[in-house]
């Protein structure tokens, strides 16, 4: 019997360690198949890296399931399940890396090429991800995060983002594990 696990949030480190723990929790429990149902608008490249990466290591069967939104770096997460799936309505949203600037920060040279440098650099991880778990090659990866479009359910299909679009079905009596994070 899967157990189920929903997960709507940000990609922060709060939400990352907890989806760490309680996938944790269900390998130690020795569970064979987590359905990890998601909805995310994305957030921390290094987090969601880091969570991909684990996710890929646990020694159960994963399934991720796009009940909503699945966008930004929430796409390199999505692509860790070894069975994909999508809701009809659900939508993929990708997009170049970026950073944002606090305020006072005076731009430089030097600071300006080490961001560029991490930008490129964490656009070619993610995008070796998307290139090893989907259909895509390296131009229409690259296209992806120049045209910053959210793109849906069929065309997710089409190009191997997931294996087929569908509801989720959880049976009567599934243990249901749902996340809760304080916005």
């Amino acid at each position: 019997m899967p157990v189920y696990v929903s997960f709507s949030a940000d990609i922060a480190p709060q939400s990352t360690e907890t989806l760490i723990a309680v996938m944790g929790e269900q390998a130690n429990k020795g569970v064979k198949e987590v359905y990890l149902m998601l909805s995310t608008p994305g957030g921390s490249v290094m987090h969601g890296m880091n969570l991909y990466n684990v996710l890929r290591a646990f020694p159960f069967k994963l399934i991720t399931h796009n009940v909503g939104n699945v966008d930004s770096i929430g796409n390199a997460i999505f692509l860790a399940g070894e069975e994909r799936y999508a809701c009809a309505h659900s939508t993929f949203m990708f997009h170049g890396v970026g950073f944002d600037l606090k305020q006072g920060i005076r731009l430089e040279e030097k600071f300006l090429r080490e961001r560029l440098d991490a930008i490129m650099q964490d656009q070619i991880r993610i995008g070796s991800v998307i290139r090893d778990r989907t259909n895509l090659d390296e131009g229409k990866i690259s296209d992806l995060f120049r045209e910053a479009r959210t793109k849906d359910a069929s065309y997710a299909k089409s190009v191997g983002i997931v294996h087929d679009i569908r509801d989720v079905n959880i049976s009567s009596g599934d243990p249901v594990i749902s996340l809760v994070f304080q916005r």
